[in-house]
């Protein structure tokens, strides 16, 4: 009997581990019926703060810093406009990489007087001629993560090394003439808050006194995206990468950081969101799968402060999510779904980037104003290039096929 009784206590108390790991990744007032999205005006895109039409001038001269300026106020946060002394010092570098097919150089950036080190991972292929486009993203547990390679500094034993490999395709981008770059998140903005924003890059910008952002001041994905223009500020110094031809990607939350980064930063050429989701792709007013409130339980230091009242009430938001894809115009954009990943909502994601399409119009440059959500696995290579995989949440091979695909047409021109 005894032994009866603690089975059922052991069973019962995994079943209620496991039931509320279920209920934290998908709250019971998520919702995944369409009839159920409710009614929804965007913000409009070329109307300006005094009412007024706006067109290629005007979006140049003005409307697009006012739409900047209200996702610092009320989304990510205003970024710090202080630089910081940065020092680069190549700690490794090595052409036998991937059997003499990659160079691998590591680079430690120190910032500020008191020398914060990030870690740079970067590839070169070695069969070119000339200085080589190359992707640029942030990894979720350490660059020893995306490749087996031996060789790559390990901070932190939370991931075996190369646990990662197949999200990165390191091999395949180097195959085909880019270079990768790469930074860990948690080196730049611990993806927790434990010890508040004390334990990242947000104190090297405080004000005397000062133990947190303000309300409109940056959150992590603000901190992330600045990281990813510092390594742009290096990839600018190494002469065998062009970094007039960089691709900023990210996947998940680091897909939402990746946007912001495009957004705030024309120097990157390129901008892909993958699986990006509520706060990256997604519109906010579809109120479909993940939402505000979501996202600020557990993980509202991704934002500012001021992101929180928009708790249950996107509608009154004073933007949308087309409207952050938008300011990357007329670069290149590429959005990617998953058919599994309800709680992205890859339909809200591909409408947004359909709603952007005004402003790509502006320029003349070919958008996602004709088309319908294509079926899966069937990509649209406008210069707003979306596609739907068939999978879950993730970043495959196929998705980098694509990526590929359409960086061969605008940074190589091929």
């Amino acid at each position: 009997m005894m032994h009866y009784l603690k089975f059922t206590f052991v069973t019962t108390a995994i079943l209620l581990v496991v039931a509320s790991t279920i209920a934290a990744a998908e709250p019971a007032d998520t919702n995944y019926d369409e009839k159920k999205v409710p009614p929804y005006e965007l913000p409009k895109l070329l109307i300006d703060k005094a009412g007024q039409s706006v067109g290629r001038s005007e979006w140049d001269s003005h409307r697009r810093a006012e739409i900047l300026h209200l996702f610092e106020e009320s989304v990510y946060g205003k970024t710090p406009k202080r630089q910081l002394s940065v020092r680069y010092e190549v700690i490794d570098s090595d052409a036998n990489a991937f059997n003499g097919r990659a160079t691998r150089q590591q680079i430690a950036a120190f910032f500020g007087e008191k020398q914060y080190r990030i870690d740079i991972l970067l590839y070169i292929p070695n069969k070119t001629k000339g200085p080589v486009p190359a992707f640029l993203g942030m990894n979720f547990y350490g660059n020893h993560t995306i490749h087996s390679d031996p060789k790559i500094i390990q901070r932190g034993k939370k991931k075996a090394r190369g646990s990662f490999s197949k999200r990165w395709q390191a091999e395949l981008i180097i195959d085909h003439g880019y270079a990768l770059a790469t930074i860990h998140r948690d080196q730049v903005d611990p993806d927790n808050y434990r010890n508040g924003f004390t334990d990242g890059i947000h104190p090297l910008f405080y004000a005397n006194g000062q133990k947190k952002p303000k309300p409109d001041e940056w959150g992590s994905i603000g901190a992330w995206a600045w990281s990813l223009s510092r390594v742009l500020d290096y990839l600018e110094t190494n002469k065998q990468v062009n970094a007039s031809h960089v691709a900023v990607i990210g996947h998940s939350r680091l897909g939402k950081t990746a946007l912001w980064a495009g957004a705030q930063d024309p120097r990157f050429a390129m901008v892909i969101s993958n699986n990006s989701g509520c706060g990256g792709a997604a519109l906010y007013r579809r109120c479909y799968g993940e939402r505000i409130h979501h996202m600020f339980k557990p993980l509202g230091y991704w934002f500012c402060t001021n992101h929180r009242q928009y708790q249950k009430k996107e509608h009154e938001l004073p933007v949308d999510q087309h409207m952050l894809l938008a300011l990357i115009a007329p670069r290149p954009l590429y959005v990617a779904s998953a058919t599994a990943d309800r709680w992205a909502d890859p339909k809200g994601e591909f409408l947004a980037a359909k709603h952007a399409s005004p402003v790509y119009d502006l320029f003349d440059t070919s958008s996602l104003s004709g088309h319908e959500m294509p079926k899966p696995d069937q990509p649209i290579h406008s210069t707003i290039g979306y596609h739907l995989r068939t999978g879950k949440h993730d970043m495959t091979a196929y998705d980098w096929r694509q990526y590929i695909k359409f960086a061969n047409r605008f940074l190589k021109q091929e």
